[in-house]
This record gives C-alpha cells, sequence and structure tokens, in this order.
C-alpha cells in the first residue's frame, strides 16, 4: 500500500516492459528486494495484462498458487528473481546490472544499441540495515553501474517498532560515499517520483537510489505507520475502514472498476510498441553484423556452444596437482569456449585458480573483463552471482570453503531457483594446514549437502576435476559446489583404475577387489581416495580384500537407479568404512549400521597438512587398521 503509488507509475509510465511477452530480451526488469510486500507487484502484473488471473490474486498463499508469500521466479510470469530474504533482491540487481554491461559491450555497436535497459529495485528499511547490500552498493557503486536505480521505501516502521530503535545513520550520504546518485522525494507524489526516475535514467557513471518517504498500510485509519500492519493483515474490520478513508466501495472484496483495467491495460499496446520496435532495430543490427546477431541468438537459447567440450586437458599422468589447479587449468580452457562463463572470487582468484588468464580484470574502465573482483564480500558475491544466472549467463564465485558460511543464504536462494551457478570452493579440509581450525572446514561439507537442489562434488584427483566441470556446466537443475584441495593429489592411474566419467554418476568402482568378491567396501571423497587406493594394496596382506568406490558427489550418485547404486553397494555386503576428512553426518545411509566413519569429530588444528590429517587420522595404516577392526582381525 505504502508504494502503490510509484508502482503504478513505474508499470505504466515508466518501465519498458511488454506483459504479452516476459521474456522480452531487452525489458527493464523490476525486482521487488522488499519482497514481504509481493502483492504489490502481483496487483501490477494483473493490472497491467500480465498472465496473472484476478483468481490468483484471491488465492493469496495458499497452497497451489501463483501468488506465493513472496514472489518466486520461474513461478510467475514477470517475476524476474526469487526475493524475501531482505538484501538478496539488493544484491540481485547488481548482478543483473554486471551481466548485462558484459553483454552490452559484446554485442553492441555504433548506431546498434540492441541491450539498452534499466534495473529497477525496491528495497525496504530492512534491505538497507542488511549487511550484504551494503557490499552489492559497494560493488556497485565502484562498478559504476548506471542502468540501476533503486527506490528505497523509508517508511521508518520494522516488525518491532520504529526504525529508530536499531538505525540513526543518514542512509543518503552513506550510498552518496559508495558512489551512488541520491534523490529525496514523497512516496505519494506521481509527479515528483516520475521526475527522479528520469533524472536517474539520465546518470552515467553512477547507480541511483531515489529514497522515497512511505507510509506503511497507507490508507489505514489505525495501522499506517505501524509495525502492526508489517506482516499482518488489516483485518476485516479495519479494511472497511480502510476502504471508507480512501473512498473504495466496501463490496465485492475484490474489486477493479473497468475504467482501472481499460487504463492500466494501456500497457499491452506500450509493451508491444516498445518491444516491435526492438525487433525492427534488431533486425537492422542482424544485416550489419550477422555474426554477433547469430551469436548472441544461439546464446540465449543454450550459453554452451557446440563443441565447448572438446579440447579438455587430460590429466592420465603422474604428476602431482592438488585439485584447485587441476581445476584453474580445465575453466581456463572452457572459457575460451564458453563467452557466457565468467566470474571471480572474493579477494583469491590466484589462490583458488579462477583467473581467466586470457581475459582482463572486469572494471568500468575495462567492462570486457571476465575477471570479477568481488572484494571480501562473500554474500554479496553469491546474490550477485544469482543475479547474472537469471539474465542468461554462467556464472562462477570462488572462496575457501568455510566460507562459505557467509553465502549461505543466497546459496540456498540459487538451490531454490535452480539457477546454473558454479562455486569453486578450495581449501576443503584440515589438509589447508597452519591457518588451524578457524579456517579448517568441518561441517560446511555436510551442510551444503543438506540444501536441496544444490550438487555437491569433491573430485579426487585431476581426471576427476574435468568430469566435475563438465557436470557442473551442464546441470541446469541447480547449483554446483565444487570442494577442491589446497594440497597436491596424485592423479589416478586410470590405465589401471576405472575411467574419471564414472563420476558423472557421482559415486563408482574406482577399484574391484582383487578377487572379484570384497569383504568390506571402502567409500572415499577427494583427498581420501587415493589413500584408500593405498589401504586396498594393504589389506591384500592381512588376506582382506576390499573394493573401493570414489563417491564424489551423494547427490549424483541417488539420481541413479537402484539396479546401479546396488551394484556399487551391494546390500549384502554390511561391512563398509567411510573416509572423509570433513564431520561425517549422513554417511550412515551408505554404510549402514554396521559401517564405521573415518572423519571429523572435532575442530581441526594449527598444523602443516599432511601433519594435520596423520594425527587425525586420514592414513592408509588408520584405513587398514579400521578395515580390519570390522572383519574382525584385529
Amino acid at each position: 500500500m505504502e508504494a502503490a503509488t510509484m508502482g503504478y507509475t513505474l508499470f505504466t509510465r515508466i518501465m519498458k516492459h511488454n506483459p504479452r511477452n516476459p521474456e522480452w530480451p531487452n525489458r527493464d526488469r523490476f525486482i521487488l528486494s522488499a519482497g514481504h510486500g509481493s502483492m504489490l507487484l502481483y496487483s501490477l502484473l494483473h493490472l497491467t495484462g500480465y498472465d496473472m488471473p484476478l483468481d490468483e490474486i484471491k488465492n493469496f498463499r495458499q497452497w497451489g498458487s501463483r501468488t506465493p508469500g513472496h514472489p518466486e521466479y520461474r513461478e510467475v510470469p514477470g517475476v524476474e528473481t526469487t526475493t524475501g530474504p531482505l538484501g538478496q533482491g539488493f544484491g540481485n540487481g547488481v548482478g543483473m546490472a554486471i551481466a548485462q554491461r558484459y553483454q552490452a559491450v559484446r554485442f553492441n555497436r555504433p548506431g546498434h544499441k540492441i541491450i539498452n535497459h534499466k534495473i529497477y529495485t525496491f528495497c525496504s528499511d530492512g534491505d538497507i540495515m542488511e549487511g550484504m547490500s551494503s557490499e552489492a552498493a559497494s560493488i556497485a557503486g565502484h562498478q559504476k553501474l548506471d542502468s540501476l536505480i533503486y527506490v528505497y521505501l523509508d517508511n521508518r516502521i520494522t516488525i518491532d517498532g520504529s526504525t529508530s530503535l536499531a538505525i540513526s545513520e543518514d542512509v543518503g550520504m552513506r550510498f552518496e560515499a559508495y558512489g551512488w546518485f541520491v534523490q529525496r522525494i514523497e512516496g505519494n507524489d506521481i509527479a515528483a517520483f516520475e521526475e527522479a526516475v528520469r533524472k536517474a535514467q539520465s546518470q552515467t557513471g553512477k547507480p541511483s537510489l531515489i529514497i522515497a518517504r512511505t507510509h506503511i498500510g497507507y490508507g489505514s485509519p489505525n495501522k499506517q505507520d505501524s509495525e502492526q500492519s508489517h506482516g499482518s493483515p488489516l483485518g476485516p474490520e479495519e479494511a472497511k475502514l480502510t476502504k471508507k478513508n480512501l473512498n473504495w466501495p466496501l463490496e465485492p472484496t475484490f474489486y477493479v472498476p473497468e475504467e482501472v483495467y481499460k487504463h492500466c491495460r494501456k500497457s499491452l499496446e506500450r509493451g508491444d510498441l516498445f518491444e516491435s520496435e526492438w525487433k525492427e532495430a534488431y533486425e537492422a543490427y542482424a544485416k550489419s553484423h550477422s555474426g554477433l546477431a547469430a551469436s548472441l541468438d544461439n546464446e540465449r537459447i543454450d550459453p554452451l556452444p557446440e563443441g565447448w567440450e572438446s579440447d579438455l586437458p587430460n590429466f592420465n599422468n603422474d604428476e602431482k596437482l592438488a585439485t584447485r589447479q587441476a581445476s584453474g587449468k580445465v575453466l581456463n580452457q572452457i572459457a575460451q569456449k564458453i563467452p557466457a562463463l565468467i566470474g571471480g572470487s572474493a579477494d583469491l582468484m590466484d589462490s583458488t585458480n579462477v583467473r581467466i588468464k586470457e581475459s582482463t580484470d572486469s572494471q568500468p574502465t575495462d567492462p570486457n573483463g571476465r575477471n570479477i573482483h568481488f572484494g571480501i564480500r562473500e554474500h554479496a558475491m553469491g546474490a550477485i552471482l544469482n543475479g547474472m544466472a537469471v539474465y542468461g549467463l554462467i556464472p562462477f564465485g570462488s572462496t575457501f570453503l568455510i566460507f562459505s558460511d557467509y553465502m549461505r543464504a543466497s546459496i540456498r536462494l540459487a538451490a531454490l531457483m535452480k539457477l546454473r551457478v558454479i562455486y569453486v570452493f578450495t581449501h576443503d579440509s584440515i589438509g589447508q594446514g597452519e591457518d588451524g581450525p578457524t579456517h579448517q572446514p568441518i561441517g560446511q561439507i555436510p551442510h551444503l549437502r543438506a540444501m536441496p537442489n544444490l550438487t555437491l562434488i569433491r573430485p579426487a584427483d585431476a581426471s576427476e576435476t574435468v568430469e566435475a566441470w563438465r557436470v557442473a556446466l551442464t546441470n541446469t537443475n541447480g547449483p554446483t559446489a565444487l570442494v577442491l584441495t589446497r594440497q597436491k593429489l596424485p592423479s589416478l592411474d586410470r590405465n589401471k583404475l576405472a575411467s574419471a566419467d564414472g563420476l558423472r554418476k557421482g559415486g563408482y568402482i574406482l577399484s574391484e577387489a582383487r578377487n572379484g568378491k570384497p569383504d568390506i567396501i571402502i567409500i572415499a571423497t577427494g583427498s581420501e581416495v587415493f589413500r584408500s587406493i593405498y589401504a586396498q594394496e594393504k589389506l591384500l596382506e592381512y588376506d582382506v580384500h576390499a573394493r573401493v568406490v570414489s563417491m564424489p558427489s551423494w547427490e549424483l550418485f541417488d539420481l541413479q537407479t537402484n539396479d546401479y547404486q546396488d551394484k556399487v553397494l551391494p546390500p549384502e555386503i554390511r561391512k563398509r568404512i567411510s573416509v572423509e576428512a570433513a564431520a561425517t553426518f549422513g554417511w550412515e545411509h551408505y554404510i549402514g549400521l554396521d559401517g564405521i566413519s573415518i572423519g571429523m569429530t572435532t575442530f581441526g588444528a594449527s598444523a602443516p597438512g599432511d601433519v594435520a590429517l596423520e594425527k587425525f587420522g586420514f592414513t592408509t595404516e588408520n584405513i587398514v587398521e579400521k578395515c580390519l577392526e570390522i572383519n574382525g582381525k584385529k
């Protein structure tokens, strides 16, 4: 209710959008970062002619409706991204702007601005308070993202009461310090709002923030400017009083006059005109730049061009490589063939090996660069990656695995939206070494595995790392987390062992028992796999025949048929051991009640990586000892 005036003005007078074609490429984007006000967006979509029937409005927040409590991407035409957790939409908009700029500099040509639009965002006091919004705002100002026009709904009320309970700084001055163009208006002044937007549209080199003084529960005699109207309905009596106060008929409950429909649905005609003018311009562009137009068309259909998999590195040799190093080699090879692949790290580009060496740093002076410096801002990085993904690129972001905690909320929304985002998480265990327990991940792997739609892959060597990237790039059902080592690992001899393409099934028989009849199954991931192979050989001295299973991804393994799963882990073989330098939570699903987990039950310790692994039992000798124990030979 507080933002209805501005929402109406934006959707009917300002934005370039076509309700008949919500996927029109050059549309302006609208993000309701204050997702708890979702009914504002649903109402605007309904009134301006999107596929949002009034019956769906009536079914707000009910089972199976297209009007959930917070806007959900893919579920509703016109919803550009899932919002609700405050600050996320703010960061998503920054990601969209980075993606737009990258595409514009690649495809626009003099006289042909075929990628040329704005990104509008409504954000609340809560959005502005969230730390990740400050991170994202700082990046946007540094990158001079002038396609961003954000409206801050300054209603000065939160759930607990007045914002004065928790915030007292001058928000406008803060954003000016970030490099934003800031204006202040009254939120119900249509002329002032439209003028402010036009000024924002004319800015070059600065994102814009319009601080609009608004009134929560606008029109309610008893609940306007009150925390009571923040997360609760007005109630039947107060709704009647509000309708009276606004000179609106009391009945029917849902009432839209025909003249309102007629007026608002002029957006259909405006949208058709916007799109037809753009199509005409695009046809002229395609005649002058046929190759670029074909590339852009193909990229919109599928960001993975034909032949992207050719010339992937072959690591079947004796060279020792950390999987982060192998990942860097793979990334640089495929980046040459996938222009839509773009990303960076939170101040760890060369440590996590994600620098695209044939490209430059993404900066305002070099927007064609593909190496994005997110700074030490993991949470904003996560939200920005989501915005880039919904725009149509394949983004990747990297940090140490331990710092995935800082970006968990953004990862969760990527999973909820089923976005093709790739996380490169390195320094994946106590093998990280001397930095000690503050930097050694323990519970992060099981935490991430618990998230629906997220595929976690912990490759055992360089060859599995190649396959991990292949899976990540083709995964269109959610984000992928590549969990990689700091320490060097031997390349497994694929002439003697199973092919690394078994990774695509999540788990596979890497080395069968010598006699083909395993007494025990050793299931390992990542840096613990090669030690399990050594243990398999050592166990033969005790007449114990072990099968070694590499299981880099639970999620991929769980997608396989029951027959395949039973082939790898036969139900009749109950003696099983899991080996992973992480918390053991969840392994019972694969090792059963009779199995043993070699893993971490405490935090780590500061020591060289090899020493830490030895002291905590990740050695060939300890694996052998546990196998003998479970076989009753110790």
